[in-house]
């Protein structure tokens, strides 16, 4: 089947609204897992006794295992609202064809 040369596919598809909102979550979510990391890393490093410029968490293990629990508990927030952010921004939208439709390419 041969295309004319002034068709365009995009016309035919209704813009949808932007997802800006979606970006930022996601930009959000990434920056709670970098804390999270962080906050474990410093919590680790106060357990083994290589956190000298942590203060006070270097005399009590009990504050650096809070620490590095709740680091992970961050990173994993962080990580889990991130994927789900990047599937709602990677959903296919109203229009689609079904995959053994499409052309195959090698």
């Amino acid at each position: 089947m041969k295309l004319s040369d002034g068709f365009d596919a995009r016309r035919l598809r209704p813009r949808g609204p932007s997802n800006w909102r979606m970006r930022f979550a996601a930009i959000l979510a990434a920056l709670l897992a970098a804390f999270g990391v962080l906050l474990t890393m410093a919590g680790a490093a106060s357990l083994l006794g290589r956190a000298p410029t942590l203060g006070a968490l270097n005399e009590s293990t009990g504050a650096a295992a809070v620490l590095l629990v709740f680091g992970l508990l961050l990173l994993w927030t962080g990580i889990a609202l991130w994927r789900l952010c990047r599937r709602r921004l990677r959903r296919p939208s109203d229009l689609s064809m079904a995959p053994h439709l499409m052309k195959k390419r090698d």
